[in-house]
């Protein structure tokens, strides 16, 4: 489904209606596990780009301190208590503009991605823009996954960003599937944009040769000293609603409710559940920010009779 206003249809039906396709959608995965992953910040802060809703842009004064690349040992320790916690893929982060083919940074990287595939576990990595030297250079070393939000549809870009442009990020994504990556893309909900622009990301996304192995969609979790601070929480149904379309477009990919689950209660946590979310971020913090604790992850699972999926 390539339409626009195919995908606007979908979001605007009746909720039960929207629910009843979304599990259609998610039981013709047969993905019926919740996949954990765990997300560690190796390189924190300074970076380059203006993202008006990142406590980690060297544009403003946010609580983030700027912090170096992290060791390998340090990274493979922290994969261990990842997998010991039950996650079977380990995300990494760095606050970067990008990467291209035999700068310092991308040697750097490759190294610790051949240091810890062999924990076993599925590897993200995400650092911004990429050339298509350094997409190769990172799955030869190993990487099986490539996380590049879109994160709002191009008419409401400008407004979160001006040292980059849409399109710079449509090419990265593409640039990952092109040399062979799984792509995770997704968005972040509550910048203060529009219906439309939320369903032009999704739009974006599903004109892309391939559909993204994963989706995550992101609630945006203001941060003292971005531009965004001050911006008003959305209804936490638009967010169901938008979960529910994904899972729709894209029944094969796993949906991932990212940042920002620590603000939803228990009754809306498993509405988004219902609407199709098979994958989580687990661990005590995300890029910045506090995350969920694991017991409750495990609680709430037990009581909605959820199984975590396995290796």
């Amino acid at each position: 489904m390539k339409d626009y206003f195919a995908i606007e249809q979908i979001y605007n039906q009746p909720l039960d209606e929207l629910l009843k396709g979304a599990l259609q959608a998610k039981e013709s995965s047969r993905k019926n596990g919740v996949q954990f992953c765990q997300l560690l910040n190796i390189k924190s802060g300074g970076c380059s780009e203006d993202c008006k809703y990142c406590a980690q842009s060297a544009h403003y004064r946010t609580p983030i301190a700027k912090g170096a690349l992290l060791d390998e040992e340090e990274i493979f320790e922290e994969g261990l208590k990842a997998k010991k916690n039950g996650a079977t893929r380990f995300c990494l982060g760095a606050a970067w503009r990008g990467l291209s083919g035999n700068e310092k940074k991308t040697n750097q990287i490759c190294k610790i991605i051949e240091k810890i595939r062999s924990l076993g576990m599925e590897l993200c990595l995400s650092s911004g823009f990429l050339t298509e030297k350094a997409a190769l250079m990172l799955k030869e070393s190993g990487l099986n996954v490539y996380n590049h939000n879109l994160n709002t549809g191009p008419g409401y870009y400008p407004r979160i960003a001006t040292t980059h442009r849409f399109e710079d990020r449509l090419n990265t994504v593409k640039i990952v599937q092109k040399v062979g990556l799984k792509l995770c893309s997704g968005g972040i909900i509550g910048m203060g944009e529009s219906l439309k622009d939320r369903l032009e990301m999704l739009y974006y996304l599903n004109t892309l040769a391939e559909s993204p192995e994963s989706i995550p969609i992101n609630l945006f979790m203001p941060i003292k000293g971005t531009p965004l601070y001050e911006t008003a929480a959305i209804d936490y149904i638009d967010l169901v609603r938008i979960i529910a379309t994904a899972r729709i477009l894209f029944p094969q990919s796993r949906i991932r409710l990212a940042a920002g689950r620590k603000l939803l209660d228990e009754k809306t946590l498993t509405l988004c559940y219902l609407a199709g979310v098979n994958s989580i971020f687990i661990g005590e913090k995300l890029l910045t920010q506090s995350n969920v604790q694991l017991e409750k992850d495990y609680a709430l699972l037990k009581k909605l009779n959820l199984r975590k999926e396995e290796n």
